[in-house]
């Protein structure tokens, strides 16, 4: 459902393009739209350049806008065929004259003023991020943060009262907790690490396992405690200050944060210049929420981007210091 729900959408984006250009002037995509881009494909004399199928994988997030996108992989070959496709159906859109109704016209148009307001946005933010300001706002940020402790602790995870109690019974007698754990452990997330949970903070730790981590002393076995998926046995291997990310793997937070307050900028400036009237009440209530034309880049890059995006609805610094805080109980 949801890949004809995309197809649909970039249909009507593909007759944007088709109708601007006309049918009758395959000659135009000969011109590589991009330095150095490569033709990849050719449908009844219009060419499908590598550039169109790396926008379409980062629309669908498939990549990250700048990540490398090899031609001759997977990847590259399925989003090829999606763009083929969707340029087949608007190709047959425009030969039943369905970009000629009243609705086709509307949503073109609307398809037209989103791709323009995006680009405006890629050629207005991107440019004035600079390392300095990343550097800037990170050291601040790293100044004001409140750090928690953390801990490494090991797992041993079994499905019954029973069952964890005799191997705490073998552990107490002398059994290595990770040979244990590679042995019964039902965690297929630690347990062929030998349990190994790696580090997490103490303010994110669940609920089921705060009694009996919150105390436990570096070398102590705690448990059995239930939680979800079993009993638990817990081996605590260190407990430290929580460290801060470094300042790469932060940075997508951080540009994330940064982005977003120049598109509010950018779009406050157009605000004020423009009259905006609503005509429906109540929908002028929400003056404050995200702008609907932020760059997908200020929503989310990677695990730091996309918790520190969820926090800009402040200011960037709020973002950042959440790009600066330390991974949580998935961090190793």
């Amino acid at each position: 459902m949801q890949r004809w729900t995309k197809l649909r959408q970039v249909a009507v984006l593909a007759l944007v393009t088709l109708t601007i250009a006309g049918c009758d002037k395959p000659t135009l995509d000969e011109r590589p739209p991009e330095p150095g881009d490569v033709a990849v494909a050719r449908i009844d004399g219009h060419t499908i350049w590598a550039s169109d199928v790396r926008y379409e994988a980062v629309q669908q997030g498939l990549i990250g806008d700048g990540e490398p996108f090899d031609l001759a992989s997977p990847l590259f070959r399925r989003t090829l065929e999606e763009v083929i496709d969707q340029k087949l159906l608007a190709q047959a859109a425009l030969k039943k004259g369905i970009d000629r109704t009243e609705l086709a016209q509307r949503r073109i148009a609307a398809a037209r003023e989103d791709i323009l307001g995006h680009m405006l946005l890629e050629q207005s933010v991107d440019a004035s991020i600079d390392d300095k300001k990343v550097k800037d706002l990170y050291d601040e940020q790293v100044k004001l943060a409140q750090k928690s402790e953390e801990i490494r602790a090991r797992l041993i995870l079994v499905k019954t009262r029973p069952e964890a109690d005799n191997v705490m019974r073998q552990l107490q007698g002398g059994s290595l907790f990770e040979a244990m754990a590679m042995e019964r452990s039902i965690d297929q997330a630690t347990r062929f690490n030998g349990g190994d949970m790696g580090y997490f903070t103490t303010d994110v730790i669940p609920e089921s396992y705060r009694a009996a981590l919150m105390t436990a002393k570096p070398g102590q076995i705690a448990g059995p405690v239930q939680i979800d998926g079993g009993w638990a046995v817990f081996k605590v291997e260190e407990r430290r200050p929580e460290q801060p990310m470094t300042i790469e793997e932060a940075r997508p937070g951080i540009v994330s944060a940064l982005k977003l307050e120049q598109v509010r900028g950018l779009l406050g400036g157009l605000r004020d210049g423009a009259r905006v009237e609503f005509l429906v009440k109540g929908l002028s209530s929400s003056e404050d929420r995200e702008p609907a034309s932020a760059p997908a880049g200020a929503s989310a890059s990677s695990a730091s981007g996309s918790e520190a995006a969820d926090d800009v609805g402040e200011s960037p610094e709020k973002a950042a210091a959440s790009a600066t805080s330390s991974r949580t109980a998935t961090k190793k």
